[in-house]
Order: C-alpha cells, then structure tokens, then sequence
C-alpha cells in the first residue's frame, strides 16, 4: 500500500516513514502542498498522512482542493492545533482522522492500519486467493509456500489486483500506481504485463477477468 507523508518537519517525517516502511507501506514524501499535488497526478496512493502547518499554503487548503477534486483516498491530519473547533473543522472539510502534536508513533501506525482496514475491507499482510498468498510485508507472492519470480512491475500489478480482489480494478489506475518519476505506464504495457499474469496465476486458482470498459478483476477460478 502506497501513502502519501506531506510533512515539512524532516525529523518527523523521517520517524513516520521509517515506522511506516518497517510495516510494510511504501511511503513518498513530500514538505509542501504544491509538491503533493504534482505527486498526486503522477502516482497513484492508497492514503494521505497531511500536515496542517505547511509552508506554502495550509493544510486545510489542500484537504479543500483535494476532496474538490473528488479524491477518495482516506486521509489523516496531523496538527499541533488541539482545539475542539479545530478538529470539527478538520473533520467536516473530509479529513478521516485527526492527530494533535504530540504524540506517538505507535498510535500513528495503528490509525494508519486501522484506516486501511476501513476503506480497503480488512487489508492485513497476508492476502489469500485460491493457492496465492500476497505478503505485502515482504513484497512477495507465494504458492505452497514459496516465492513465485515476478519483475517489480509484475509485482506490482499483481499487488493491486489481490489487494482489491473481486473489485474492478482500472487500467488507469494501475498505471498511476507503477508510475516512476511521473512516468506512468501506456494502456497497451498494462495489457502486456496482465496477459504474462493470466498465464502464470492460472494454474493456482486465480483469475484476472477483463471488465470491458472499466478494468480487470481478480478472483479465485471456477474450477478452484
């Protein structure tokens, strides 16, 4: 799972993404509004941790233009302003959540697991379907136990479409999602690297099915 630290205090941001790697996230900074939103329309995230003290707008700003924008992604305030009135606004602007300063890592991590397990439909590090288990942890994919050889971008395909399994999954946001420096991937690699998927998850009781018009869609096989 892919999340988005805007942080501007090095320190901090340093702490969180090293807690949050050591659980298994992937986590890109970033210490200004106007630097989060052009990694927005670069990469695809699955959450936002924000700081409501940037330096260039505030926080509350971007919460504004981002929920705008229709961007679902779940997101979690982090604040030194501890007022009741502060929170409700945090909250009503369409925050998620809402830490004050200071406070401890390990709630952090625990908001940020419990937040995904609420908008991803109970996300933990193991992923079964059929006789594929996805450890995130590890940024494997395993059968009978051991690791079955896939590219990065294969992975990360994979990834998404067992993390979402039984949803409908767009090309477009696969693409954002296995982007590298804003370069995302073409429709046509897409259907490359899910083609060279079918082949290999097939014979382990998984299925990725084709939603003409909408995506791909991963679900265990009839025959399994």
């Amino acid at each position: 799972m892919n999340i988005l630290l805007i942080e501007d205090d090095a320190v901090l941001a340093d702490g969180l993404t090293h807690t949050l790697s050591d659980s298994g996230y992937s986590v890109t900074s970033a210490t200004s509004g106007a630097y989060a939103e052009q990694l927005l329309l670069a990469q695809g995230f699955d959450l936002i941790v924000l700081d409501l003290g940037l330096p260039d707008m505030d926080g509350l700003e971007l919460l504004r233009k981002l929920r705008s924008r229709k961007i679902p992604l779940p997101i979690l305030i982090l604040t030194a302003r501890d007022g009741v009135n502060d929170r409700i606004s945090g909250i009503e602007q369409g925050a998620d959540d809402y830490m004050t300063k200071p406070f401890e890592l390990r709630e952090l991590e625990a908001r940020v697991h419990a937040l995904i397990r609420r908008c991803y439909g109970g996300f933990n590090n193991d992923i079964v379907i059929g006789r594929l288990v996805l450890d995130t942890r590890n940024h494997q994919v395993l059968v009978d136990g051991q690791a079955i050889s896939l590219s990065a971008r294969e992975y990360g395909v994979l990834e998404i479409l067992l993390i979402q399994a039984g949803k409908v999954v767009s090309k477009d946001r696969i693409a954002q999602r296995l982007a590298v420096d804003g370069d995302a991937l073409t429709d046509n690699a897409v259907e490359i690297y899910v083609h060279r998927l079918r082949k290999r998850i097939e014979p382990y009781g998984a299925v990725i099915r084709t939603v003409r018009g909408l995506g791909y869609l991963l679900e265990r096989s009839d025959e399994d």
